[in-house]
């Protein structure tokens, strides 16, 4: 069988007609090479059509600089999939007729930059099977050999600006028309800030569990912060047992809440936070702060309130700088998140992988969600929650150092662990999907099957010319 290498969707086509009496055509997504193994094709096929698939891949081995070989699992892709960086790997196999089929009104736009493959496979993951075959069936080099702690921040890079607006508006129209995009009508908190009683107007809360190396540096920039207004800082320390407990409670200032876990209860982070925010003591407003991290100056506290109560907004989301263990600027540099607008950052917010910092919440509105206890994209899942059907204010400017050192929990993860974590985060989006679709589409319920891929009543051909 031929392999189609990829270049855009109009080539693909080209291409695909030109050996039309195949039901089938693998394609070569980037310019690593592959060497697939005897029966790779064969697999790929079989499986395919055992099950009429639309896009089909699989796990595969890659082959370092000095010659040996690896494996790279991939994830299975989700309803939630819509990150624009998913891994497939480089080579996919692909239903014919229903490239041929979503790909015909394809504009010139949707082949900028990355050939409109993000805009077919969403459409293709609309009305047809994604299969992830769990074997290894080829070898491709490995052409990116950073940690992945490095590469964390690649979605927001400046010098990918034009991509990422491409990408924003793929996205949107594609949930323009699935019918998921969000109202720009959005209910405002200002109201409630003052009628919900609170015994201070706001926390500091901070997560920990053995960061004796750290600690000391986040409380403080906590309790040094400047304001007109009354706060404390909630520490819950998660059965910490290298030091990080008895140096909290060296710590004399009244304004610190030690609130000490043995371990045992199994709390995440997101479970840790839970217990800041339901805490009598918390404030009107929950400040996050990590506890490797440090706040930029003694205005970052005052800022975030201030956001809240000039916007009405739920939550408030700083802008950060990535530092050394020293607190000296690295690359990227500042992570702004420009990417935000007031009109499209909550459709956007689900094609990229996290929000920024730091984060604050309206605490009445995060009691009533709560955070997912789990270790990593809790946040995430309360943001995407909140900015479904809320205001959130945004500061641009720099309120956080983010310290990237060998001690962060995603400094240097395996495939394996990488893939946990963006499998989650693809269940939390597909959750989200369905709960927005369901809210522009009232009628519409779990049980009678009409949510999901294949679900003909969300995907409207007729439509599919979006907002953009």
């Amino acid at each position: 069988m031929e392999i189609i290498r990829f270049k855009n969707v109009r080539q693909l086509c080209d291409d695909i007609c030109r050996n039309s009496l195949d039901p089938y055509v693998i394609v070569h997504l980037d310019d690593r090479e592959i060497i697939p193994d005897e029966f790779c094709f064969h697999r790929l096929i079989d499986t395919a059509s055992e099950v009429d698939a639309t896009l089909t891949y699989c796990n595969y081995r890659e082959k370092l600089p000095d010659g040996s070989l690896v494996n790279h699992p991939v994830c299975d892709y989700q309803y939630g999939s819509l990150r624009d960086d998913f891994d497939f790997g480089p080579v996919v196999l692909l239903n014919v007729a229903d490239v041929l089929s979503a790909s015909e009104d394809f504009t010139d736009e949707y082949k900028m930059l990355d050939g409109g493959w993000y805009a077919l496979r969403l459409r293709l993951s609309s009305t047809g099977i994604f299969m992830s075959i769990p074997e290894y069936l080829y070898i491709a080099e490995r052409t990116d050999n950073r940690k992945s702690g490095e590469k964390q921040h690649d979605y927001v890079n400046p010098f990918q600006r034009e991509y990422q607006i491409q990408m924003e508006n793929t996205l949107s129209d594609h949930l323009y028309e699935i019918n998921a995009l969000v109202s720009e009508n959005k209910i405002s908190c200002a109201s409630d800030f003052d009628t919900d009683e609170f015994p201070r107007e706001a926390s500091v809360i901070i997560p920990v569990r053995n960061r004796v190396r750290t600690i000391g540096d986040a409380v403080s920039s906590a309790l040094l912060q400047k304001s007109t207004f009354d706060f404390n800082v909630i520490v819950i320390d998660n059965g910490s047992t290298d030091g990080t407990r008895e140096l909290l409670r060296g710590i004399s200032d009244p304004r610190l809440i030690r609130i000490e876990l043995d371990g045992n209860e199994g709390l995440g982070i997101g479970g840790c936070w839970n217990r800041g925010i339901l805490h009598p003591e918390c404030g009107r407003f929950a400040i996050q702060l990590d506890s490797d991290d440090v706040y930029a100056d003694e205005n970052t506290l005052c800022r975030m309130v201030e956001k809240f109560r000039e916007t009405g907004a739920a939550m408030v989301i700083g802008s950060y700088i990535i530092t050394d263990f020293s607190m000296r600027p690295i690359p990227p540099g500042l992570i702004d998140h420009r990417e935000w607008t007031d009109e499209n950052g909550a459709n956007n917010a689900l094609r990229i992988n996290g929000f920024g910092a730091p984060r604050g919440f309206f605490t009445s509105v995060a009691r009533k969600f709560l955070f997912p206890n789990v270790s990593y994209g809790e946040d995430y899942a309360m943001a995407l929650r909140v900015s479904r059907d809320y205001i959130v204010g945004r500061i641009f400017e720099p309120l956080y150092f983010c310290r990237r050192w060998e001690g962060n929990s995603d400094a240097s993860l395996t495939v394996e662990q990488t893939n946990a974590h963006n499998t989650y985060k693809d269940f939390i989006r597909s959750i989200e999907l369905y709960a927005r679709i369901r809210a522009n589409t009232p009628e519409m319920s779990a049980i009678d099957g009409t949510i999901g891929p294949n679900a003909d009543s969300i995907f409207d051909d007729s439509e599919s010319s979006g907002p953009f």
